[in-house]
């Protein structure tokens, strides 16, 4: 499975538990806030001055090595 921009922090998440780590990693520490599960991931990366495509990337490369 991919992720994409349009899907919640929460929604990544349990997609695969391995992908917190990729997160906190890129800047985001707040995964269990209530907006994890209410805005999109390119929101959150907007808010904290992180690259959407660079982190979907990441995370993508990682679901499919595994």
């Amino acid at each position: 499975m991919e992720i994409n921009k349009g899907m919640t922090i929460l929604e990544i998440l349990n997609t695969d538990r391995g992908t917190a780590e990729i997160l906190q990693n890129s800047g985001m520490h707040c995964l269990g806030c209530a907006m994890a599960s209410g805005e999109s991931l390119e929101q959150a990366c907007m808010v904290h001055g992180i690259d959407v495509d660079v982190l979907v990337d990441e995370i993508n490369e990682y679901l499919a090595s595994k």
